[in-house]
């Protein structure tokens, strides 16, 4: 008998799964912008995520788009990742939600590089930037959004780039999509450079990204990166600074905390005593420095303190005019938590609720984590002191500031290398 006789007919077996519906979902809209793309270049992750794999987004596609002269968009390269959202629904991922409900984290990754003339298939480096975010995203559980800047200090690029951080926008072209596991929005990656990233810190995101949207060689409305560029938004258009200080004098600082490496310490006057032999340690030691109430048992209590000292290395001191006159000045809140462990310093306004200080005790503290209260007056004194840590680079450190009058005490060391 012909083996091959006995073998079922029928049509040939299809070795290719179904795509994911929410990948799918956000395939169809892809198709709708490039529909001369439907093959796009991919960056797969090999082992996915669920498998054990390093890299959260299982795809990122490469798209070329042409751009729009008329409203100053040059050609770019276009990527778009999927893994922040829920692509399968079936937990693996993600905890499971309903078409109502927000996707995963509700959000994708988009970048847009500027094309160079010479280039004919997109370079692939901003795959590996996209996946540093999403690791970020999926290990801390902090979403990206419109207007968040993310320090990255190095060009993105790893070239000798002046654009060495990033600011989120929502992307020009992709509107939020919904998938049959929820809603996805798409949040743009713009490169930006140190001084406009002290900008976003110093007033917000949102203002900056408006600025550059009507800056063509900055990145223009549809915000192109160009890891070419050699000049700040404030070269480009000396108004800018204007705009900026204009902006952070009448709104403010969206900016209410940062990560720093700081300490405090109790005192009864404010000053550090001899006895502490706090001159003898080393700026590392100083950094490091816990209270006794860190050390106690009883971390968790509140307890109301006569004086304190605060120590910052010089990168978080620069932050205390922002501080005070871009939050404290307008009823506001500011902490710095120290990236060495979990101590934490908020400076806090007269105006702000629920919190544990009040006039008559303007420094408490809750385990390692200590609230300092900023009366009005006060304020308006440290604005002014603290005009020297504008150019930080002209400080002989460790540089003190002390108001024996409030116990308070504040010492800025150097940074170390």
């Amino acid at each position: 008998m012909d083996e091959a006789a006995a073998l079922p007919h029928g049509p040939p077996l299809n070795i290719l799964p179904p795509t994911p519906a929410g990948l799918e979902s956000l395939y169809s809209l892809c198709r709708k912008i490039y529909p001369g793309q439907v093959n796009p270049l991919q960056v797969t992750a090999l082992l996915k995520y669920w498998l054990g794999g390093p890299d959260p987004l299982d795809y990122i596609s490469m798209y070329a788009n042409p751009g729009n002269p008329q409203e100053n968009i040059p050609p770019h390269w276009h990527y778009i990742s999927f893994g922040l959202s829920d692509l399968h629904g079936d937990g693996r991922v993600h905890e499971p939600s309903t078409p109502n409900g927000v996707s995963g984290f509700g959000f994708e990754l988009t970048f847009r590089l500027r094309r160079e003339p010479e280039e004919t298939a997109p370079p692939t480096w901003p795959a590996t930037l996209m996946q540093s975010l999403a690791k970020y995203v999926f290990q801390s559980g902090n979403t990206l959004c419109s207007g968040d800047h993310v320090s990255w200090h190095c060009a993105l690029d790893n070239s000798e780039s002046r654009i060495q951080h990033m600011l989120m926008t929502s992307d020009l072209q992709l509107q939020s999509a919904h998938t049959p596991f929820g809603s996805v929005d798409f949040v743009q990656i713009v490169g930006i450079c140190v001084e406009e990233l002290k900008a976003a810190q110093q007033w917000n995101g949102a203002g900056v990204l408006d600025i550059i949207s009507r800056i063509p060689a900055a990145g223009g409305p549809g915000h192109i990166t160009d890891m070419r560029r050699g000049e700040s938004i404030f070269e480009l258009n000396p108004s800018a600074h204007e705009v900026v200080e204009r902006g952070f004098e009448s709104e403010g600082s969206n900016l209410s905390g940062v990560s720093a490496r700081c300490s405090w310490e109790e005192t009864e006057s404010g000053h550090m005593s001899e006895k502490n032999d706090f001159d003898r340690l080393t700026d590392d030691d100083r950094l490091h420095l816990k209270s006794p109430l860190q050390e106690s048992t009883e971390l968790l209590n509140i307890k109301k303190i006569e004086g304190v000292h605060l120590v910052f290395n010089l990168e978080a001191g620069s932050l205390l005019p922002l501080a005070i006159r871009g939050r404290v000045k307008h009823g506001r809140h500011f902490t710095f938590k120290s990236v060495l462990g979990e101590t934490a310093i908020t400076l806090v306004a007269n105006s702000v609720t629920g919190t544990l200080v009040d006039p008559d005790h303007p420094f408490v503290s809750k385990g390692s984590w200590l609230q300092v209260l900023i009366p009005d007056d006060l304020a308006q004194d440290m604005a002014a002191t603290f005009q020297v840590l504008a150019n930080p680079e002209a400080l002989s450190l460790p540089k003190q500031f002390a108001w024996p009058d409030r116990k308070l005490s504040i010492t800025i060391l150097a940074d170390k290398m």
